[in-house]
């Protein structure tokens, strides 16, 4: 955000955590960031605040500046659809506007009474329309002939710890299966080298490393083996088929169970309307499952092929590029109005 001319308001804390297991820390470095924006969104005129994401902090910061007579627009709006439906009742108060990235949202809040514009996911603007794989196998350093499986641990170092090991037991376990076999791992920005490096070391499986080209490891790899999150769309986008996982604190897990109301928790499936993914979360997040879903999507060339189709679909569902600007100007017409 700085990188493109946004002035960052001082006193404002990293706060990199998900779920319920918090630490004194973390909670006091969150109660601090709520004070210091409520405090900036009281004293301060502004033609509109643009709320993005984070619904735990947003929605509270939504309540003042709609108290102060701020003009709230909510960007990338809280996925009440799947685990809190009362909380429309809550956004219709304090959201003038929603705009919205999943196809079947608009309608959704609409229904609830909440202005909605649906724009178009901004994946659309950093995934290329195709790419070239031989070209990006060479970048990586495999080789063009030899199956490639991409790994996409995650983009926080807790979930890394997590599921890189099991990623690589699962590589570990395919590559006696099919030996030659190649891995290369997406490293997002936020993911230190020397942790993906000494946990390479201790499973003693040999990967590519690729920093901060998630959609060029996905275009260049076979298969995928992607943590849920955003980066299951992402594939979906480039088109490779992939396998989801997942493991959490267990009081995180148990949680979400109760919480959410729909049977899956990747977004590719939850476009999709149906399972086209397969997910292994908590105890199905074993490197054998792991392993053996990658697999098959390796041998069987019917079922690689379903899916590749099934996710072209669910690209298509997202709308076209241009996501941003078309945000950009719903709120540009809210200042106006």
């Amino acid at each position: 955000m700085q990188a493109a001319g946004v002035a960052l308001l001082p006193g404002i804390r990293r706060v990199d955590i998900m779920g319920v297991a918090l630490g004194l820390a973390h909670v006091r470095a969150g109660i601090q960031n709520l004070f210091t924006l409520a405090q900036y969104l009281r004293r301060t005129p502004l033609d509109a605040v643009v709320f993005i994401d984070h619904p735990g902090m947003n929605l509270r910061l939504a309540r003042v500046a709609k108290w102060v007579g701020q003009r709230v627009i909510y960007y990338i709006m809280p996925q009440v659809w799947a685990w809190a439906p009362i909380r429309m009742r809550l956004i219709r108060r304090r959201v003038d506007h929603a705009v919205v990235i999943l196809p079947f949202e608009e309608a959704l809040y609409r229904q609830a009474g909440v202005r909605c514009t649906f724009v178009g996911h901004p994946l659309l603007d950093e995934v290329a329309p195709s790419y070239d794989r031989d070209e990006l196998r060479k970048r990586f350093g495999l080789e063009s002939s030899v199956p490639v499986v991409g790994l996409l641990p995650g983009s926080r170092e807790s979930e890394v710890r997590s599921l890189f090991p099991l990623m690589l037991q699962a590589a570990a376990q395919l590559t006696r299966q099919y030996p030659g076999m190649q891995f290369v791992v997406a490293q997002a920005p936020s993911i230190a080298s020397e942790l993906l490096a000494s946990l390479s070391a201790e499973a003693g499986v040999r990967v590519h490393v690729a920093k901060d080209q998630a959609s060029e490891v996905m275009a260049a790899s076979d298969v995928l083996l992607v943590a849920s999150g955003t980066a299951t769309l992402q594939a979906a986008v480039v088109g490779t088929p992939m396998v989801l996982t997942y493991r959490a604190p267990w009081l995180t897990y148990w949680l979400a169970r109760w919480l959410i109301r729909i049977p899956w928790i990747g977004l590719a499936n939850i476009v999709a309307g149906r399972s086209i993914v397969p997910e292994l979360i908590q105890q199905d997040a074993t490197s054998e499952r792991m392993s053996a879903e990658v697999s098959r999507l390796l041998v069987d060339e019917q079922a690689a092929h379903r899916m590749r189709t099934e996710l072209c679909a669910v690209r298509e569902a997202l709308g076209s590029s241009g996501a941003s600007r078309r945000a950009a100007a719903v709120v540009l017409a809210e200042c106006r109005a």
